[in-house]
């Protein structure tokens, strides 16, 4: 098993900030400008940034928000949909809120169906973090659609209102290890997509391991939320008398010990000949290095030390977008990938080496990707999307019958809620999003060909558990009975043509809903005169009549197929006419009596239910 960056996204809150503009947006403390601000800045090297407050100093987007847009485009990008996603993975160096995890804000903003996740809390490695989970969930066979992502929103706390209310900032003015850092951060986000195998687009990223080494062990808190260093123990935020205390003497300020900066590059760069060593790998095959440095200051000193190491790339190899991004923490990594995936300049074949220092306390992130061409049969359509169209309910003819018009008017409301499910089933959303792939019809023709099968086993039935009496009525079960056993006959047509193997859906198993809905009819053909069947075909019978048509009109534009790998699809549209034709010759026939239209439409709402979860549960057997 291997586990692949199949796509990345990101989302960069508002236009780019320059470096004139920036205390327009943090605020001039007291009023007065920063006597800082030049010289950090001139050191970083940083030209843009972007951020998620506006000039009144107002949030525009919480950093959850933030990490479920990149969530999205990744999850876009990969042409799957959100409820795909099986995995979530979510790092940030301080949420929205110090409760619940930052993976549960970021998955109640994607309004995911539940799904397992993990918070990652730290600073800029805390992205690797996250990358690692997944990749774990992925080798381990656990998931197949793994969501990482990471966000952070760093400008909150440099507004110059926090910095105004605080007492010693009143008192002594704002120490330089907070100041510094005013002009070193920002925001944004980024995410990836984990899978199996390579998607679909044109490269895609194998992870051939991510490594995470600590050396909390021999360093104190080099960047840190807490009171200036004093010499003795850092009393935490909490440890005050209250919140206002706490904020008085500056204990909630996001703190740089810029005298240990020198010994982050050094352990960072030594970790990594370590790592040469225990990964046997060779610096020589090694074609691009991604860098999260957090200044311009630390390229050349980190340059010098990594060529005398044999890392001697030169230097138009070490991608960085730190001048036009700004160092966004544990995004950056994301970020850095993403851009450096769609700017064309990767090839098959070559190997990427991500180095993510952090600060914190001392904690070094590496990763070796290599660059793989994306599969075909994995590519996204071209996005063309579209909402799937609303259609009037099938009509039934009811002969001025008060009971037949009350039944239509009934199944007419099952209809109309039966449709809203198919618009949330994820196979349905990537059809008419555009991110329907060959892959996804041919699951989705094996997952509906073994219920299909059962259609002629369950309406032969109907017709033997019909008592003499009613035998006018028998007649047109026995009429449908022939048709559908054309049915997975020509499905199983389709599948070949979309390059299926025939032998392979034969032997296929029903997923949980095609189950549980085959019991379900099964159960109730085999209980005399069966007539609430009814409304199962009305469900059936009606999507092929009112919906199957356009699905397969919509499959055969993306995918470029030809009629005779959509024919069911289209067939029924015309098929179900004639089949709705039978169904008028049963309830017009004057069989209805209040308790039967009740136990139609209770019908007609379960099949409706266990249909649609069928669609759910494609590849859940």
């Amino acid at each position: 098993m291997k586990a692949y960056i199949t796509s990345l996204g990101k989302f960069l809150p508002g236009d780019p900030v320059d470096n004139d503009t920036m205390e327009e947006f943090l605020g001039k403390i007291a009023g007065k400008g920063s006597r800082a601000r030049q010289r950090v800045l001139k050191q970083n090297g940083i030209q843009t940034r972007h951020y998620a407050i506006d000039r009144e100093q107002r949030t525009l987007y919480s950093n959850a928000e933030m990490a479920a847009r990149a969530a999205r485009e990744a999850i876009e990008r990969a042409g799957l949909s959100v409820g795909e996603m099986d995995f979530l993975a979510a790092a940030t160096s301080q949420g929205d809120f110090p409760l619940p995890g930052f993976a549960s804000m970021v998955h109640g903003e994607l309004k995911a169906p539940p799904c397992e996740i993990a918070t990652l809390h730290g600073v800029c490695a805390s992205g690797v973090m996250a990358l690692k989970s997944a990749m774990l969930q992925i080798l381990a066979g656990e998931k197949r659609n793994a969501v990482a992502c990471a966000s952070e929103f760093a400008s909150r706390l440099f507004k110059s209102t926090r910095f105004e209310a605080q007492k010693k900032v009143r008192d002594e003015g704002l120490s330089f290890d907070a100041e510094f850092l005013r002009w070193m951060l920002s925001d944004g986000a980024g995410a990836a997509v984990l899978q199996s195998a390579p998607g679909g687009a044109p490269v895609c990223l194998e992870i051939e391991w991510i490594e995470l080494k600590s050396f909390a062990n021999k360093f104190e808190p080099c960047m840190y939320v807490g009171p200036e260093k004093n010499g003795t123990r850092m009393q935490s935020w909490l440890d005050y008398p209250s919140y206002g205390a706490a904020a008085d003497d500056g204990a909630i300020n996001l703190r740089q010990d810029i005298r240990m900066l020198d010994d982050v590059v050094g352990h960072a760069v030594q970790e990594l000949l370590k790592l040469a060593g225990s990964r046997k790998f060779n610096p020589a095959d090694i074609d691009w290095l991604a860098v999260h440095y957090s200044s311009h200051l630390f390229r050349d000193p980190s340059y010098e030390l990594a060529a005398k190491a044999g890392f001697d790339l030169p230097r138009e190899r070490w991608f960085t977008n730190l001048y036009t991004t700004g160092n966004v923490g544990s995004a950056s990594i994301f970020l850095l990938l993403e851009e450096l995936l769609s700017s064309g300049k990767l090839e098959p074949g070559q190997r990427v080496l991500c180095l993510v220092p952090e600060s914190g306390r001392f904690l070094f992130g590496y990763m070796l990707l290599k660059v793989v061409e994306g599969a075909a049969e994995h590519r996204r359509a071209k996005r063309n999307a579209a909402a799937m169209p609303r259609t009037e309910a099938p009509a039934l003819q009811t002969k001025g019958d008060p009971l037949a018009q009350a039944l239509v008017r009934e199944l007419a409301v099952v209809w109309f809620e039966f449709e809203e499910r198919l618009r949330a089933v994820p196979v349905v959303v990537k059809l008419y999003e555009g991110h329907f792939t060959l892959e996804d019809y041919r699951a989705l023709l094996f997952n509906l060909r073994q219920q299909v099968i059962d259609g002629s086993r369950w309406i032969a039935r109907v017709a033997s558990s019909i008592t003499p009496e009613y035998f006018p009525v028998r007649s047109a079960f026995i009429a449908h009975t022939s048709d559908e056993h054309r049915d997975f006959e020509m499905l199983e047509r389709n599948y070949a043509a979309a390059g299926g193997d025939l032998e392979e859906i034969r032997k296929g198993r029903k997923n949980i809903g095609s189950e549980a809905l085959s019991s379900y009819i099964l159960q109730k053909a085999s209980q005399e005169n069966p007539f609430e069947l009814v409304g199962a075909m009305f469900i059936v019978e009606g999507l092929g009549q009112r919906i199957a048509r356009h699905w397969g009109e919509r499959i055969k534009e993306q995918l470029g197929l030809e009629n005779d790998a959509v024919s069911f699809f289209l067939y029924h549209s015309e098929s179900d006419v004639m089949h709705f034709q039978r169904l008028d010759q049963v309830v017009s026939s004057g069989i209805l009596t209040e308790k039967m239209v009740a136990d139609i439409v209770k019908c007609a709402k379960v099949t409706a239910r266990l249909y649609a979860l069928q669609l759910e549960e494609i590849g859940n057997f």
